[in-house]
């Protein structure tokens, strides 16, 4: 049920034009100190789909975390090229 109602969620935000906050999956230039790869992170959702990347300031150890993460993906994204 969540996920179905999440999708609701996000499509009548984007119908609505309401501006709504969503964590999804984009390209980030910059924010969170990242660059040049897909992560799932606030955004502004309207009209035109993801409109704004809100980005929040963390602490060092939450930084510390997205950047653990952030290269977890990067590791995985580098094995599925050689597939």
């Amino acid at each position: 049920y969540a996920p179905g109602a999440a999708g609701a969620a996000l499509v009548e935000s984007i119908l609505r034009d309401e501006k709504k906050l969503f964590t999804c999956c984009v390209s980030l230039e910059g924010e969170y100190g990242q660059k040049d790869i897909c992560l799932g992170v606030p955004v502004v959702i309207g009209k035109n789909g993801w409109e704004k990347i809100v980005d929040f300031k963390l602490n060092e150890e939450e930084q510390a975390l997205f950047n653990k993460s952030a290269e977890a993906v990067r590791s995985m994204n580098d094995v599925l090229k050689t597939l």
